[in-house]
């Protein structure tokens, strides 16, 4: 299975490590340009800042190559950022976006970079066991419709969403050792 790994910015290594551990048939590609993503099984948009990330996607003529991708059954996870870029809506901002869930989120919801935390959340999907997550400048999820199954909430804020083969994560599970999102991704949106 391979699965990529945009690495225009962000915590692209990280998803790298995590992805490596979720089994020997998974092989992993940094994506820097629109035809590396042929033959991709799966795609992962880390975290990184949202605003940069989306010029160097515009730059590379990224939008259309992900959308038409995506229209085609590509599974994606996006984290922080990446959760941000996949968003129909973006409250207070007309910055570029995939758009391709049918949910609204907040940008730096949980404060600034000096504000950011880790705190144990309960995600049912992957068992009793608490999941450690890692918010930086985190955004989170406003809206969603009735397509999005929200999967996590922390202090009654929408965190974590899937609608089809779409994951995102306001969080960084990438800088955990903890792999249970990732072997969701592969498992629940991959197949």
């Amino acid at each position: 299975m391979l699965i990529g790994v945009l690495a225009l910015q962000g915590a692209f290594r990280e998803h790298e490590k995590s992805l490596s551990y979720c089994g020997k048939d998974i092989i992993t590609r940094q994506i820097r340009l629109p035809q590396q993503l042929e033959g991709l099984d799966a795609l992962v948009i880390p975290g990184g800042e949202s605003t940069t990330m989306g010029k160097l996607m515009n730059t590379y003529n990224f939008f259309e190559a992900i959308t038409d991708k995506a229209e085609k059954g590509l599974p994606i996870f996006g984290t922080c950022a990446g959760l941000i870029m996949m968003a129909k809506g973006i409250r207070g901002s007309e910055q570029p976006r995939l758009g391709l869930m049918d949910i609204v989120v907040e940008r730096n919801a949980f404060g600034r970079q000096v504000e950011s935390f880790e705190a144990d959340i309960s995600i049912e999907a992957l068992g009793k066991e608490q999941f450690r997550a890692v918010f930086i400048r985190a955004p989170y999820i406003l809206e969603t419709s009735p397509q999005v199954e929200v999967l996590a909430k922390y202090q009654e804020k929408i965190i974590l969403a899937k609608q089809g083969k779409f994951l995102a994560a306001a969080f960084h599970p990438e800088l955990t050792s903890d792999i249970r999102l990732h072997r969701y991704f592969i498992e629940k949106c991959v197949g």
